[in-house]
């Protein structure tokens, strides 16, 4: 096949072409600091004020709830941190995920060393949170319960709903990551009962280093950044306008016809994992079958490594991963993997494969027949490989 067959679309998403006319003019033509007062800086303001707008409908928010930052791990580290500084006189207890992507995970262990004491839910094997545990884990001194809208890595999408009627029923904050999730899945604040919520816009075709951190109205949160009067006092230093205006586009763009784009997406998912699991054996499907994302596929293969399918993979022009693209130089299977259940040996032979909705099914075709081809070869230079298929023949 001619070309890159694009299928890490979790890890980055190409900028869409849309989104790069949007950014141009605040490059070089309306080029004004939005903090001034004359013509040229009110043109960038405006910009951010529609930009802002344009998420808060998506969410179901108030455009004066959304406080855009660097990205997505600007947002969940601004969370956790200043929403623990400003409750601590109430407690000084969070609950989170042991699945968590790390800009949460990290941030847990930097507030424990601050003398935060975190709780860590276990999961159940399709990497659910367990809902049991979580209402076990409640207590009179916890102020926040993080828990991500969906995996980054395996896809499962977490029953946001109920954990946020939870944490409202208790008066606790709720805070999920929805990195993954935001333009990818309908996500309403109010209904969710969602206090803090964190997203990324090169996640969903919009420019890298620009995000968004959603503080419901109420809720006291202290400053991230010090300095000047930036996003109400809240998040100080010139706003990138450029990125922010791409931002708004990358979301307009995102959530209109965003049902038939989840249905075409969930539709190429199924059938890639139905040729996987029907065509390589000894694979296993990782994550919630039916409550995954839309565009996600996650599987580790018996007797391989994942990083040396990748390279294969890679001579073949498919781009793919074994997890999160923030951990690929670690060494260390995936905790995500380890949470579910799986031994090391086969935590390690992982492959994420990530759809958009401009792939198609020629690309799966091939992507299949590679990663078949792939899995065989690499199986053929393994002795453990070799003396199970014998053990096999023997029963």
């Amino acid at each position: 096949m001619d070309g890159i067959v694009y299928l890490d679309n979790a890890a980055t998403t190409k900028t869409a072409p849309q989104v790069v006319e949007a950014m141009l003019p605040y490059f070089s033509e309306h080029y004004g600091n939005a903090s001034s007062i004359y013509g040229l800086g009110q043109e960038s303001q405006k910009a951010i004020d529609q930009a802002r707008e344009r998420i808060g409908v998506s969410l179901n928010a108030a455009p004066e709830e959304i406080y855009f930052t660097a990205g997505g791990t600007e947002a969940d580290n601004w969370a956790l941190i200043a929403a623990a500084e400003a409750y601590e006189a109430k407690g000084k207890h969070i609950i989170t995920s042991c699945i968590e992507h790390h800009a949460v995970l990290h941030t847990c262990r930097y507030l424990e060393r601050r003398g935060y004491e975190v709780t860590y839910l276990p999961v159940k094997e399709n990497g659910m949170v367990d809902l049991e545990a979580l209402k076990q884990a409640v207590r009179p001194d916890t102020i926040l319960i993080s828990v991500m809208f969906a995996n980054n890595e395996i896809g499962t999408i977490q029953p946001i709903e109920e954990i946020g009627r939870l944490a409202k029923e208790k008066g606790i904050l709720f805070h999920t990551d929805a990195v993954q999730a935001y333009g990818h899945l309908p996500i309403d604040v109010q209904a969710l009962s969602i206090d803090l919520l964190s997203a990324s816009g090169h996640k969903l075709q919009g420019p890298k280093g620009i995000g968004f951190l959603y503080i419901r109205k109420g809720v006291k949160i202290r400053a991230f950044l010090h300095g000047g009067a930036q996003e109400r006092k809240r998040r100080a230093g010139t706003e990138n306008v450029p990125a922010i205006a791409g931002l708004g586009t990358a979301v307009q763009r995102a959530f209109t016809g965003l049902t038939e784009r989840m249905e075409k997406e969930s539709r190429l998912r199924d059938y890639l994992i139905r040729r996987i699991e029907e065509e390589i054996p000894y694979c296993r499907l990782n994550g919630d079958r039916t409550e995954r994302l839309p565009g996600n596929v996650h599987f580790c293969f018996r007797f391989i490594e994942g990083e040396s399918l990748l390279m294969l993979l890679d001579g073949k022009g498919i781009c793919a991963s074994s997890g999160s693209a923030c951990t690929s130089g670690s060494l260390d299977p995936s905790h995500v993997l380890l949470a579910i259940g799986l031994p090391h040996e086969i935590a390690h032979g992982s492959l994420r494969l990530t759809l958009n909705q401009e792939n198609t099914v020629e690309e799966l075709d091939y992507t299949v027949e590679a990663v078949r081809e792939a899995v065989e070869r690499l199986r053929g230079m393994s002795p453990l490989y070799e003396d199970f298929v014998k053990q096999e023949k023997l029963k």
